[in-house]
């Protein structure tokens, strides 16, 4: 870092004295929309005579930086009236646009310098950005549009099948992806264990997947990251819009508090087919609720604020006896403030919390964990010059960790009150991205981000005969917990470990042509936070736990090849792109670990290392009556634990012999081939259908290799981890959506969505068990199904 700054420094004061000599003047503002005043992320603000342009940021800021002169700009949004303007640049200005939905396809435009190649010639890569008009055409489980089911039919992107929660981004782990709701962390992002996600689509502005190259302003997990911001809210006027579902409802509210300054936005989703249970003698619960709320208010043209804010929960109960709550709360305070023409800056204040809660009556104990987190974020953007752009900041989390307090549900339980040992963390982040155009034809994005993690003190922390937790029998060749040899009380004022890692990012774009280029990346990435599960997906039990004296951070190297071209004038794009990437100290688990309450968890971890590579393929058509995506993805996902350096211990070498003999095996979430097609088609102004046909290779699992006789009982065995497999799982989903044409004289708009998920009634198998038969007595696989199929039908209205 003292090497970067005067470089930094050099830097900007050549730029500043070339830009002054060049008689450069800069032209900055906002886009929104008209209707709304609500921003739009990612508008292209195009020159087509000096062949550039650039993108509006995450708060609808753009700075472009030109010589003086006459020009033509460009302004083009997918789904919005393009906005052509002539523009004399003398001195600085600032010029906002408003831009207007398209009504309706209007006669073709030729448009002789395509502003859609500038998204070939950026050098960011391995990122796939979804509308919400898209989402809400997919079809879905219940008829509910989810983005987590809309991002599993991207290259790349999987899950462990139906009702299972969270997605797995190119071979990585659920735990491995960072998942953000205006900037806030997001620990559990599935309603009823995967059903539904905990994003409300009506309150969606802005959909982001990174799965590589990614940008140095992000860290903490080395899979992805899923970037959501939510909608500000109508400054102009009273809006209303929701939906009525089979299983679900919700309903938004936005308008100004003060017009054109000042906006609100409040939206709400209850389940509630559980009312409905009493009626079969069915005396159980389960149900989700959430709202989402933000305000925002423009103090003037250079300063606004934004309060916005998450709350969910879940309850899942049987009889009252057992009733599980879980949810995540989150609140963010942001502050824009623009210091020039040049130089945004935003300033976040957020807090996140987990909460999982279980109430167990017939044992009489209740129990209740989660984790919490304070986050400080500083971010800048400086747009120096219309070829570079600059990304600075920094980023400070606490974190506060309870893996779980057990107490006595009522005065005759026979619980005795217990607190597992928190855990006590805090990381900190500093970074610079650049975003540098070389030439007409190059394009390179490269970065720096300094990550310091550390473990603060705790009430107990156990102490091990040469510091490990984890012990190896050769006789039984097995792994077991290790005694503690004392237990010391290091106090929350003390540091217990501490990591430093330096994590460099670079991309670059070439241009072949007008139409194609090529692309590369190399990012480094750390994470620092670890999931408790041994499970193929997360559950709501599921612990976090920080890095810290016996458990080391998890490191990522990957790798990016692509080739990308937009075919016949951008209404189709081919994406195809090549990873490896590499994982070091991923955890393990020693056989028979018990993960839950446990208050000594690393005794059963095991530090190993993972890898994944693969083959990703997209072709996208983007304009007309008919629009989707077929998406191909081949790929190994793998990890392995070897055995530790062998010890002497009384004249005996340990020779250890690993997790399956250290040798390489698939991880749970390894899928050869995924194949996904998505089309849409707008018949009429009145109906429209869309379809997707998903294929993917079953899961590794483990089957029983063998079994014996101990004291009249038939027990089992099993080989190898993972050396199994699912049957492979494919699905059909379809739908249509009906819109009266008396909507159109109407304030009330409504439309029809009937939907059809798994078409033609496959069982998929979510698991197979092996049982005895009590009538043979024979040996039997049994195929656990979820889903047949599934009609549903949803009513969607604006006001």
């Amino acid at each position: 870092m003292k090497v970067l700054l005067p470089i930094l420094i050099i830097l900007f004061l050549s730029l500043s004295h070339t830009i002054q000599g060049q008689q450069k003047y800069t032209l900055s503002g906002t886009i929104s929309e008209v209707s709304s005043n609500e921003t739009l992320i990612g508008v292209t603000v195009a020159i087509p005579e000096l062949k550039t342009g650039v993108t509006t940021n995450e708060y609808g800021f753009y700075s472009i930086t030109l010589p003086q002169g006459t020009y033509t700009v460009l302004i083009s949004y997918l789904g919005f009236e393009d906005i052509t303007q002539q523009i004399t640049l003398t001195e600085n200005r600032r010029k906002d646009f408003l831009l207007s939905e398209e009504a309706e396809q209007l006669e073709e435009v030729v448009v002789t310098e395509n502003v859609e190649k500038m998204d070939i010639r950026k050098p960011q890569m391995s990122v796939n950005t979804l509308s919400v008009g898209t989402i809400k055409k997919i079809p879905v489980i219940l008829g509910e549009a989810d983005v987590i089911k809309s991002i599993l039919l991207l290259p790349g992107v999987t899950n462990a099948g139906e009702g299972a929660s969270g997605f797995n981004v190119r071979g990585g782990a659920a735990d491995q992806n960072l998942i953000l709701l205006d900037e806030a962390i997001i620990f559990n992002s599935s309603h009823l264990f995967g059903f539904f996600s905990v994003f409300n689509p009506d309150a969606i502005k802005d959909v982001k997947l990174y799965k590589g190259g990614i940008p140095a302003r992000y860290g903490g997990r080395v899979s992805s990251v899923l970037d959501i911001f939510q909608k500000e809210g109508n400054s102009k006027e009273f809006k209303m819009n929701g939906g009525i579902g089979a299983v679900a409802s919700r309903l938004l509210l936005e308008g100004p508090i003060k017009k054109d300054k000042a906006a609100f936005l409040i939206g709400g989703r209850a389940s509630y087919a559980h009312l409905f249970l009493p009626l079969f003698d069915v005396d159980n619960t389960a149900y989700f609720y959430d709202l989402n709320t933000k305000f925002n208010y423009r103090l003037n043209e250079k300063n606004n604020i934004f309060l916005s804010g998450y709350f969910g929960r879940d309850v899942f109960g049987i009889n009252d006896s057992f009733v599980n709550t879980y949810g995540n709360a989150v609140g963010n305070f942001r502050w824009n403030h623009l210091f020039s023409d040049k130089l945004f800056s935003n300033l976040s204040l957020i807090y996140s919390d987990y909460y999982y809660g279980l109430k167990l009556d017939f044992v009489g104990f209740n129990w209740n964990s989660g984790i919490r987190n304070f986050n400080l974020k500083y971010d800048l953007k400086h747009y120096a010059t219309d070829k570079l752009q600059i990304n600075y900041g920094i980023n400070n989390v606490y974190y506060q960790f309870n893996p779980g307090k057990i107490e006595p549900s009522n005065s005759e339980s026979g619980i005795i009150e217990e607190q597992l040992i928190e855990k006590y963390a805090n990381e900190f982040a500093a970074y610079v991205d650049f975003e540098h155009r070389l030439s007409e034809n190059l394009s390179v994005g490269y970065g720096l981000r300094f990550s310091h993690f550390m473990r603060l003190g705790q009430d107990e922390l156990n102490v091990y005969a040469n510091n490990n937790p984890v012990t190896y029998d050769p006789f039984l060749l097995i792994y077991q917990e290790a005694d503690p040899i004392d237990v010391i009380n290091p106090g929350r004022g003390t540091t217990l470990s501490h990591f430093s890692n330096f994590e460099p990012r670079v991309s670059l774009s070439y241009t072949l042509n007008q139409s194609s280029s090529i692309k590369a990346s190399y990012t480094r990435l750390a994470q620092y936070l670890h999931l408790l599960s041994n499970t193929s997906s997360p559950t709501p039990l599921d612990v976090w736990t920080p890095s810290g004296p016996f458990t080391k951070p998890q490191l990522l190297d990957q790798y990016a090849f692509g080739y990308f071209k937009n075919i016949n004038d951008g209404d189709f794009s081919l994406e195809t792109e090549v990873f490896y990437k590499n994982v070091q100290n991923r955890i393990d688990y020693i056989d028979g670990a018990n993960l839950i309450a446990n208050n000594a968890i690393e005794q059963v971890i095991l530090n190993g290392e993972a890898r994944a590579y693969g083959l990703e393929f997209l072709l996208r058509k983007n304009e007309g009556k008919l629009q989707g995506w077929l998406a191909y993805t081949l790929s190994k996902s793998e990890q392995r634990t070897p055995g530790r350096a062998p010890v002497i211990d009384n004249g005996r070498s340990n020779v250890e012999t690993g997790i399956n003999f250290g040798n390489w095996y698939n991880t749970p979430y390894d899928k050869t081939h995924d194949i996904s097609l998505f089309l849409s088609y707008d018949l009429t102004d009145k109906w429209s259908f869309s379809g997707n046909f998903t294929y993917q290779t079953g899961q590794p699992t483990n089957y029983p290799v063998g079994q014996f006789e101990f004291q009249d009982l038939t027990v089992p065995y099993y080989g190898l981890r993972n050396s199994q497999r699912l049957p492979a799982y494919n699905r059909l989903d379809l739908s249509a959506t009906l819109k009266p044409k008396k909507n159109k004289n109407r304030k009330l708009k409504g439309e029809w969505v009937f939907s059809l998920y798994n078409v033609y009634n496959r069982r998929n198998a979510a698991s197979i068990n092996f049982r005895q038969n009590d009538d043979t007595g024979v040996n039997e696989a049994v195929r656990t199904s979820i889903f047949g199929i599934v009609p549903a039908v949803t009513y969607n209205f604006n006001l």
